[in-house]
C-alpha cells in the first residue's frame, strides 16, 4: 500500500476531500519526523523512536575488503499492543 492509496483510502472512509487528506497525513509525518528524537508514542499503534548502532568492522561483500562502518543514529518502530494484536 503506497501513501497514494492510503490518502485515497481515508478519504473514502471519512468524506474528505483527497487534498486535505493529503495535507493532514504529509503534517503528520512531518511533526513524527521532528520529533523522532524525543520519541513519539501513538497509544495503541506503536513508537517511533531512535536507538543509537555502534561502530562495527564490516566486510565489502563484492571485494572481500574490510571496512570500517562508523557509530550511527537509526529510526526504530516498535508495535502497540493493539496493532501487534491485530496482525496476530
Amino acid at each position: 500500500m503506497t501513501k497514494q492509496d492510503v490518502v485515497e483510502t481515508i478519504a473514502k472512509k471519512s468524506k474528505l476531500p483527497k487534498s486535505e487528506v493529503a495535507e493532514v497525513l504529509n503534517t503528520a509525518l512531518d511533526v513524527i519526523t521532528q520529533n523522532i528524537k524525543k520519541g513519539v508514542v501513538l497509544t495503541g499503534f506503536g513508537t517511533f523512536l531512535i536507538s543509537k548502532r555502534k561502530a562495527r568492522i564490516g566486510r565489502n561483500p563484492k571485494t572481500g575488503e574490510t571496512i570500517k562502518i562508523p557509530a550511527m543514529s537509526v529510526p526504530r518502530f516498535k508495535a502497540g499492543r493493539t496493532l501487534k494484536d491485530a496482525v496476530r
